[in-house]
This record gives C-alpha cells, sequence and structure tokens, in this order.
C-alpha cells in the first residue's frame, strides 16, 4: 500500500506564483512547469513533452473557463511528484475559440496513483466559484497558497 502525500507536500509555498500577462499558451507551459523544474522535481524535457501532446491531442489539460492542470506522462521527465499554481492576472487562451484561463496548475506525477490522488486534490476548489475569484483576486503567494491548502479536504 502506498503512502498518502499530505497537500502541503503536493504544493510547496515556493512553487506559487503570480504574474500579469504570457505572450501565449507555450509560454504559458513553460511558467506553470519552470517551478517544478527549479525545485528539481520535473527535467526540461517535461515542458517538450506536453507542449507535444498539445499539438498531438489539443490542450487536453484546460478543465473548465480559468483552470489549466498542465501535465503530462510521468516517463517526459517526472522526478518526483508536486504541484505549482501560476495565476495570471490576465488570461491566456490554449485555443483560438477557448475559455480564457487564468489559473496554471502544474502537476508533475511519477504515476497515476499520485495523477489521480491530485485531481481529487484540486477539484473541490474548482467547484466553488468564490474560492476560485479568490484565488484569482489574491494580492500575494501566501493568500493563493492558503486558500488552496485550507479548502483541500482528503
Amino acid at each position: 500500500m502506498k503512502e498518502v502525500i499530505r497537500i502541503e507536500e503536493l504544493l510547496k509555498k515556493e512553487n506559487v506564483r503570480i504574474l500579469n500577462v504570457v505572450s501565449d499558451w507555450k509560454e504559458a507551459i513553460q511558467i506553470a512547469i519552470e517551478p517544478l523544474i527549479e525545485q528539481g522535481y520535473c527535467e526540461q524535457r517535461y515542458i517538450d513533452g506536453i507542449i507535444a501532446n498539445t499539438y498531438k491531442f489539443g490542450p487536453y489539460y484546460v478543465l473548465c473557463e480559468n483552470l489549466a492542470l498542465i501535465h503530462a506522462e510521468a516517463n517526459k521527465g517526472v522526478i518526483a511528484t508536486q504541484l505549482s499554481i501560476t495565476v495570471l492576472k490576465n488570461p491566456v487562451k490554449f485555443k483560438k475559440d477557448g475559455v480564457d484561463v487564468r489559473i496554471l496548475i502544474g502537476l508533475g506525477a511519477i504515476d497515476s496513483e499520485a495523477h489521480l490522488y491530485a485531481m481529487q486534490a484540486i477539484s473541490n476548489i474548482f467547484t466553488d466559484v468564490n474560492r476560485i475569484n479568490k484565488i484569482i483576486n489574491a494580492s500575494s503567494t501566501e493568500e493563493i497558497y492558503f486558500e488552496f491548502i485550507q479548502s483541500v479536504e482528503l
């Protein structure tokens, strides 16, 4: 039986960022995964894998308006399971007729169990419009981190 990962282990404070704008969807992917690379959870080739998958399958990671859970297969360069959150003050579209996305969650998962755990851990956040608005309108990374951690019920 695998050990359960606590949300505080899955998201580190240093992996939460706020940016004004990105130039396009490729930069959004780069920015979302960058903290995971900087902290040693993923390799640079993970970004290339996500971009290649996007060309092949479309933006499969855009879950709804304002939210993208950016990820690819573990064999594309994941070293350890971890999340990052980047909030964009100005939205990005991952396809021309797509929805606006402001919350980029980068996910590096070493296996499908970790991936499912991460999905379960964040799903209740994004069914609450008030919570989404609090995250989008946060003025500090600490507010985003606190909102995320406090809202997860495992």
